[in-house]
């Protein structure tokens, strides 16, 4: 869930472990409609017969598809600043895939607050620490921090 914060309050944010968000099934046809998306039509991504005799035994989504997949993960557990007008993505200061995601897998985000400063007046840069676990899995599908420009009405 989405928690509103003061200016004020930021400093208490730091380090801020955030619900775990609901879980997300991946699909074949997420997956199919992400490989059209992104021209990559790898048959480990949309050939599940061929898939089969790999050492996954199925599909996998791409690594780039469970990425993308933080900004819905984002709604369930971003902080926002009061005053909130827009938010911009800035880009990772790290993204690591750890583990493959298998079509059918139920997959969802833990978040932890890393750092927020004011860079400019009503911009806030925030710096999130995001992991997609799969459920039943010991090893993430993958660890990134992702940083996020808020910009504030003052």
């Amino acid at each position: 869930m989405v928690k509103t914060i003061s200016k004020e309050e930021i400093a208490q944010y730091i380090g801020y472990q955030a619900e775990p968000t609901s879980w997300h099934t991946v699909t074949q046809e997420q997956i199919n409609q992400f490989a059209d998306c992104t021209l990559d039509q790898q048959f480990i991504h949309t050939d599940p017969e061929a898939a089969k005799a790999t050492p996954f035994g199925s599909t996998i989504a791409h690594g780039f598809l469970t990425l993308s997949m933080l900004s819905h993960f984002a709604e369930n557990y971003s902080l926002m600043i009061e005053g909130f007008y827009m938010g911009l993505n800035a880009g990772f200061d790290k993204v690591r895939f750890l583990q493959p995601v298998k079509v059918g897998s139920r997959i969802r985000a833990n978040a932890k607050t890393l750092s927020i400063e004011e860079k400019k007046p009503g911009q806030f840069r925030i710096n999130t620490e995001v992991t997609v676990e799969i459920e039943g899995c010991d090893t993430p599908a993958l660890v990134a921090q992702w940083i996020v420009i808020q910009i504030v009405n003052n």
